[in-house]
């Protein structure tokens, strides 16, 4: 799973500029491999790892009595305000899955994060430029 995840976690522009080593201070790629991808996934409960892949697989919130399936129906039901914020880099949930998504919601505006760091765009204090980014924009809808 680890090494699986490794290759999608982050952009192929993140590995070209060796950011795992130049940014987040791993010696290698292999170093960075075992530390931080198999850190993460060795320790976790398999089950807990297949549960989340079947969320991303069945999650749908047209799934229900109350859309009967209709995921456009579902998605203009939701009237929050939202900046939609994929990464652009995500190979996970990319901004063009996003664009089809906005399109059904009516408060709704996509705002790609502009970054290489893919599916960790803007992750827990990995890259202090995504994370201003998002807190800026976090700062915008609030005080809308």
């Amino acid at each position: 799973m680890a090494r699986v995840y490794a290759g999608w976690g982050f952009s192929q522009a993140f590995y070209r500029q060796q950011l795992d080593i130049r940014t987040l201070g791993y010696s290698s790629l292999e170093d960075f491999l075992v530390a931080f991808w198999e850190g993460f996934f060795l320790p976790k409960d398999a089950n807990n790892l297949l549960t989340m892949l079947s969320t991303w697989q069945n999650g749908d919130i047209s799934a229900n009595e109350r859309y009967g399936g209709d995921f456009v129906k579902a998605l203009g039901a939701i009237k929050a305000k939202a900046f939609v914020m994929p990464g652009r880099t995500d190979l996970y949930f990319p901004p063009e899955d996003s664009e089809f998504e906005v399109a059904h919601m009516p408060n709704a505006q996509l705002v790609p994060i502009e970054s290489v760091w893919g599916h960790f765009a803007g992750g827990p204090g990995t890259n202090p430029v995504d994370v201003s980014f998002i807190d800026a924009k976090l700062k915008e809808l609030l005080a809308s």
